[in-house]
This record gives C-alpha cells, sequence and structure tokens, in this order.
C-alpha cells in the first residue's frame, strides 16, 4: 500500500481502553498454554494497530507542523499514550506471573521477559501527568526549531535549508550563515533554556516518584540497556579521549592546512577541501534513480525492499517551509512498512540519509513478519550498527552519485566517522553530569559544555560567537531535549561499523553475510550477544577503538589525494 493511501483514525481513548482491557482479562484467564498465546497475540496485533496510528499521526504532523489538524492529533497522543501505559504495565506483571510463562518463554525467548521486567521499572500511575509534560515540552522543541525562518542570501530558509552554506567555498559565506545560525538560537535562548529545564526537573521528578536518585538510572532502564551499564560506557568514554581525540585532533589540523586556515574555527568545521565538499550531483529523481540501482546490486533482499520502498511513496526527503528538522525512519507495523522522513540539502548529507536512514528501514523490512512485535524491535544502538554499516557497505556505489568527487566523499565520510566519536561522547557525558546536579542553572549548563568542549574537541576554536563561544552549542542537538541518553548508541554503533567497514575491505561476501545474519536476528539478542555471534570486537574491550581508529586512519593515510 502505498503512504499516500494509508488511512489514518484517531484511536479514542475510552474504547482503547476497554478493548485493550478486555483483552488483558482473557490473558489472565487463559487455561492453558495454547489459549495463553491466542490472548497475548491479539494483544499484540491490538496495539500494533495502535503503533500504527500513532506513527501515521507522528509522521504526518512532521511533514507539516503548520498543519492544524496533525498538530492536534500529536498533542492528543503526546496527553493521551501516558494513560495507556497502566494498562501495559498490568499485561507485563500478567506475563511475568502467568503458569504459561515457561511455554511462551521457550516460544519467545527469555529476553523478551528480561525486557519486560526492565520495563516495570520505569513506571507507576504517579508519573502519568510527568509524562505527558515531558512529552509536550519534546514537542514544543520540535515545533519551535521547525518554525525558524532565517533571512540570509535573499531568501528565507529554515534550518535544514540553512545547512549548505556552511559548506560554501567562501568563508566569508560559510561565517555568515554559521552567523545567522546562530542568531537565530540566540533569540529563543531563553525558550530553549527554560524548556529544558522544565525537562530536566520533570524528569527527575518522575525518577524520585519510581524511587531513584536521579533520572540516570530510570534513562538506563527506558534506553532498554539490557547487557551494560553507567560504568562501561564511562569507560568506553574515556577510551575515546585516550585513542580517538588525538586522532581526531591530527586529522583537524590536517584540514586546517589543507584549506589554509590556521585553526578549525565553527565555520570552518564542516569544510574539509580547498575546492569544496563533495557534492552529490544530479536531482533529487537521479540521485533515487542511482540508489535503486545500488540496492539492486547490493543483494537480491536489497533489491525487493528498494523497490517496495519506492512503490510504496515510503520516502519524504524534500527540505521545505514548516516541515520538521533532521531525519529519522519509522514503522507502519500494520503495513509492514518502514518509513524515511529526510531534509534534502545539495550536500553529501543527502546520501548518507539515502544509506543511514534505509539501514534502519531495511532491517525494518526483513523484520517485519516476525511476531509478536517485542522480537522485533531492536535496542538503539544495535539498530545504530544497521544504519551506520549500511553507509559503509554501499561505498562501491559512490560514483554514480559523487563521480569524480568520490575520493573526497569517502575520505570526509570515513574521517567524520572518526571525528564524530568525541562528538558523541561530549553528549553523553553532559548529560549524565546534567541528570546528577538538576539544580544547575543555565549559565552552569554552558560553562559544563565548554569545559567538554575543551575535553572533546580540543582543535575547535569557538571565534568568539556568543551562541557558540557562550556554550550554548548543545541547544541544537535535539537528542538533549528529545531522547535522553540515546546519543552513545551512535557512539557504540560506530565502532561496530568501522569494524565491518574494515571485514569488508577484506571480503565483502563474507562480511555482507554476517551483516545480514546480524539484522536477520532483529530483537531476539541483546547488543552483546549480537557482537559476539558476529565475532566482532566489543566497543568496551580496552584496545577495540585503539584497533579500529588506527585501520582507519592507515586507509586516510593512504588515500588521502584528492
Amino acid at each position: 500500500m502505498k503512504f499516500s493511501d494509508m488511512i489514518y483514525t484517531r484511536p479514542e481513548l475510552d474504547e482503547t481502553k476497554t478493548a485493550l482491557a478486555g483483552m488483558i482479562d482473557a490473558f489472565e484467564q487463559a487455561a492453558d498454554a495454547a489459549a495463553a498465546r491466542v490472548a497475548y497475540m491479539a494483544v499484540d496485533a491490538f496495539t500494533s494497530r495502535l503503533s500504527t496510528m500513532a506513527a501515521l499521526a507522528y509522521v504526518r504532523h512532521s511533514l507539516d507542523t503548520n498543519d492544524a489538524f496533525f498538530d492536534a492529533e500529536q498533542e492528543y497522543f503526546d496527553q493521551n499514550m501516558p494513560l495507556l501505559r497502566e494498562l501495559d504495565q498490568r499485561l507485563e506483571l500478567a506475563l511475568l506471573s502467568s503458569p504459561h510463562r515457561p511455554a511462551l518463554e521457550k516460544e519467545f525467548g527469555a529476553l523478551m521477559f528480561t525486557d519486560i521486567e526492565m520495563s516495570l521499572k520505569t513506571f507507576k500511575p504517579e508519573i502519568v501527568a510527568d509524562l505527558q509534560a515531558e512529552n509536550k515540552l519534546c514537542s514544543d522543541y520540535d515545533k519551535l526549531l521547525a518554525s525558524a525562518q532565517i533571512e540570509f542570501d535573499g531568501k528565507k530558509l529554515n534550518l535544514p535549508q540553512l545547512a549548505p552554506y556552511h559548506q560554501d567555498k567562501d568563508r566569508g559565506v560559510r561565517k555568515a550563515s554559521t552567523e545567522a545560525r546562530a542568531a537565530w538560537f540566540m533569540s529563543h535562548s531563553g525558550t530553549l533554556d527554560d524548556m529544558f529545564d522544565r525537562l530536566v526537573k520533570t524528569r527527575t521528578q518522575m525518577a524520585r516518584k519510581l524511587g531513584y536518585e536521579n533520572f540516570i538510572e530510570l534513562g538506563y532502564y527506558r534506553m532498554q540497556r539490557n547487557c551494560y551499564d553507567r560504568d562501561m560506557v564511562a569507560r568506553f568514554r574515556r577510551a575515546v579521549i585516550e585513542h580517538i581525540v588525538p586522532v581526531t585532533d591530527r586529522l583537524k589540523k590536517e584540514q586546517a592546512s589543507r584549506i589554509g586556515v590556521p585553526s578549525i574555527t565553527v565555520y570552518d568545521d564542516p569544510f574539509n577541501f580547498p575546492d569544496g565538499n563533495a557534492r552529490p550531483f544530479g536531482s533529487p529523481e537521479q540521485i533515487f534513480g542511482h540508489g535503486r540501482k545500488m540496492y539492486r546490486e547490493l543483494s537480491p533482499k536489497t533489491g525487493e525492499f528498494i523497490d517496495f520502498m519506492m512503490g510504496g511513496e515510503l520516502f519524504d526527503v524534500l527540505a521545505r517551509a514548516g516541515k520538521s528538522g533532521g531525519g529519522y525512519c519509522i514503522d507502519f507495523s500494520d503495513y509492514k512498512a518502514p518509513f524515511i522522513f529526510a531534509n534534502f540539502n545539495g550536500t553529501s548529507d543527502d546520501i548518507d540519509v539515502l544509506t543511514h536512514e534505509a539501514g534502519h528501514a531495511y532491517a525494518a523490512y526483513c523484520a517485519r513478519d516476525i511476531i509478536p512485535a517485542p522480537l522485533r524491535q531492536v535496542t538503539y544502538e544495535t539498530a545504530e550498527v544497521h544504519s551506520m554499516s549500511m553507509e559503509f557497505f554501499t561505498w562501491p556505489w559512490m560514483d554514480g552519485f559523487f563521480g569524480e568527487q568520490t575520493a573526497k566523499y569517502k575520505y570526509s565520510h570515513l574521517a567524520g566517522a572518526l571525528i564524530f566519536l568525541p562528538y558523541g561522547c561530549m553528549v553523553d557525558e553532559f548529560q549524565h553530569r546534567v541528570y546528577e546536579r538538576p539544580d544547575m542553572t543555565p549559565a552552569q549548563r554552558n560553562a559544563l559544555w565548554l569545559e567538554l568542549e575543551g575535553r572533546y574537541r580540543p582543535w575547535l576554536d569557538l571565534a568568539g560567537f556568543p551562541f557558540y563561544g557562550g556554550g550554548r552549542r548543545w541547544q541544537a542537538q535535539s537528542h538533549i531535549y528529545e531522547r535522553p541518553f540515546y546519543y552513545i548508541d551512535y557512539c557504540l554503533a560506530q565502532s561496530t561499523a568501522l569494524a565491518f567497514w574494515a571485514e569488508d575491505r577484506q571480503n565483502h561476501a563474507a562480511a555482507w553475510d554476517k551483516y545480514q545474519k546480524f539484522i536477520d536476528s532483529a530483537g531476539k539478542n541483546t547488543f552483546a550477544g549480537l557482537i559476539d555471534s558476529a565475532a566482532l570486537p566489543s566497543p568496551f574491550e580496552a584496545d577495540t577503538l585503539k584497533t579500529v581508529a588506527a585501520a582507519a586512519v592507515k586507509w586516510l593515510d593512504e588515500n588521502a589525494r584528492f
């Protein structure tokens, strides 16, 4: 079915609660394991329908945040989904205490029940109002950024539309566009401070109602950290400082020399080559035409996938006024269809969308027939392995997007994978320290960000901009507001994706086969279990980052010819 034909119907709260409660009653009253399975699968199908409607409302709201109807529908879900959480918890408790649990666990696996035990630690009815408030604040942040209209180059541009100017060959244009972006954020700095302050206090309040000292433990449970803890994450961050920061410092100094500037300022940071960054050629239609060819040639199954996506209108990638920023992949469960949302802007980011978000979508496509839903749902760092690895597996087709600029693209893509790691860890440490001290003032949070900039990105000259030099860069990172503790997942996944990249250099067929098996496990294994089963180096092992960085730097040194 095409996206335009997918019908949205609001699931009315009272009807939903009555139907769901009746299905849970049937599960609790099941006379035997077979009846319990039937009752549970009925709940799974019902909640699949509910999640599909929520996803359709979210996407259509993202496509046009000025659409009054879907703005109201998003607000409806923000307010009412927490009200269903009590029924979710009742089902979870019923599953754990069921006399038929051994038979269900044998069929569905022990991990599903481990994750249920973790989920139970994230909710009590007392926090419903807090969840509603959190949802509203996140939606308000998203709408604020989507509302940006910045006067530049004789046009009114939103944030994604302004982004290409940050890579302009003219340093003056880069500086002016960065100043314009920073000025917009500064003009809303008070609002952004207030939003975040309320989010921190709301999340802290929820955590304390649930018996935790602060939000960190609750945040880890919400992120389904089922195979590692905050101490392991802290060791990973220290390894990044030890093994990756010196490498990125060197790469950035080489970049400064290459583009002829004394140091890398915030407006030089995205600009890699004196004759300009690699940019894809052709119209969006031509880019998608080559993308279809790429996935058809990569493997038979990726060929089926891309035909399904394009035939189903399951992409919306052009930036326009009122559209939310960023990019994501979401699943319409009832239609067994993933959807890719993005904002093309004429830079290499457009191709990264076609590979990164398609990695998420391909994994969802491969898992779409697995039931029940928890067995399809992977943890976030696993999902990011799917996407970040796909970026590298598609390298052989990059000449069809970049032509003579392909060498520049591959160099900046691989170097960027290393350079990202310190930034991602900086975001993660910032969040840990903010939620350890939830009563920090805005000025203290900004000072903390500046401290972390000096540790993780010592090469970056903040150039005296009030937004950047004042330690406010974090306000433009949506995950800090909307998805607390998500960002380290990108870093863990990047380490694993670089391991896939190294194996792909040696034997493409074997590496792809391993990647396909990694994807096909879907939600049936933990991140650590998947790493072990694929014989990949764990990001938490002492020398992993050192090893993957050495392999990447060797390739960069050997291919620094543009």
